[in-house]
């Protein structure tokens, strides 16, 4: 990316919006013959573009989910999920701590993060968070109190890119069976191949009930965002599709994006590169820290192109962030997590690239250690 007065970055940030690099040429031209055709369309008549838009998406959604909501943002995505619920009943939310679903009224609900929450309330009634990863949390707050909504990440991104332990979303799934409860992943910015899997849900061949898209369903050109759910959830929808609308869902210059961002994740086998850039990258990252500062250092974690750096103290993870942005590299802080930052960069980085990064990072790493010789002078015991 280059920046007004000609500067030239590497964009290792963009919160998981650009799987597809900037600017992907397909996506890009599709939406410009669609902006010369019929941008914006009518609400009155049916528009074919969204239809074929949804019907890729299915095509590559976790089996089952076979009804498309799209809309303008994650946070837009989040609400129509937590409507869609309450039309079943489930008026009680089940959220995690330090899950991010974004900052409108509902999705801020379910966001369980006070600094964000607390200027606005009184937020919905009846949300409740647990902790992430730890499935008897889960079954203690579904067996106390009516039916409900779960709503979670398969790896939580703001939260600093917290994997669970394997199995634990196969556990998810068959509680909520259990106790009659509904499941939303929020695949937002895990989804669309980021992983190295199209869905966080494909690790463990789970299918929720409903499950927000977004991010890099827009080929980082178009705000896009959708929530697709399965036959028995969406029915009130199809049912009266008047009672949860918005003038530029499904706009056609959005909805050529959505069809040609996943035509190139398709052709340029974008999935499988994430998986082994992802692999990559880490594990220098890895030789990165452990050779200059290990003492700096808490943990590197993550899956795919979505990956964590967690230092000792939000302080030293905003001093490193600057040095990287020095070497001209970007990546992404953590909303709900100061400690960590972020790498997510493209599937489509040449080897050039990687290399550039790597050393980016070795550099800044360098730097923030001779300014920090060891714990107790970043004033962490």
């Amino acid at each position: 990316m280059n920046t007004s007065n000609g500067a030239r970055y590497l964009n290792a940030g963009g919160y998981g919006v650009f799987i597809h690099g900037a600017r992907h040429p397909h996506v890009e031209q599709a939406v410009i013959q669609q902006i010369q055709t019929n941008p914006v369309s009518s609400r009155i008549l049916l528009e074919p573009t969204a239809a074929i838009a949804a019907e890729a998406l299915i095509k590559i959604a976790p089996k089952g989910l076979r009804h498309v909501h799209f809309a303008g943002s994650g946070t837009e995505a989040a609400e129509a999920a937590i409507k869609l619920c309450r039309t079943l009943g489930r008026t009680r939310l089940i959220t995690t701590v330090n899950g991010y679903h974004g900052k409108t009224m509902g999705a801020l609900s379910v966001t369980a993060n006070e600094v964000y929450q607390n200027p606005f309330r009184p937020l919905l009634d009846d949300v409740s968070s647990i902790k992430f990863g730890d499935i008897k949390a889960l079954e203690n707050a579904l067996k106390t109190g009516p039916k409900a909504a779960v709503i979670m990440e398969p790896i939580q991104g703001e939260g600093g890119v917290r994997v669970p332990p394997t199995g634990y979303l196969t556990a998810v799934k068959n509680l909520c069976e259990q106790y009659d409860a509904l499941l939303i992943f929020d695949e937002i910015q895990t989804g669309m191949g980021r992983l190295g899997k199209w869905w966080g849900a494909d690790f463990e061949q789970v299918t929720p009930d409903i499950m927000l898209c977004g991010k890099g369903l827009s080929g980082g050109i178009v705000p896009v965002s959708a929530m697709v759910a399965t036959p028995d959830v969406f029915k009130a929808f199809n049912r009266d599709p008047f009672i949860h609308t918005s003038t530029f869902s499904g706009a056609p210059i959005a909805m050529a994006a959505v069809k040609a961002a996943i035509e190139a994740i398709e052709k340029e086998k974008l999935v499988h590169k994430a998986e082994i850039l992802g692999l990559q990258i880490k594990e220098g990252l890895q030789e990165i820290v452990t050779q200059y500062c290990p003492h700096l250092v808490k943990e590197i974690r993550g899956v795919g192109l979505l990956i964590g750096v967690e230092l000792h103290s939000p302080g030293l993870a905003g001093a490193l962030i600057a040095e990287l942005i020095e070497r001209y590299l970007i990546v992404n802080y953590s909303l709900n997590a100061g400690a960590v930052l972020r790498f997510t960069p493209s599937a489509v980085m040449s080897q050039s690239e990687v290399a550039f990064l790597l050393e980016a990072f070795r550099s800044a790493c360098i730097a923030l250690s001779e300014q920090y010789p060891s714990l107790s002078s970043v004033g962490v015991s």
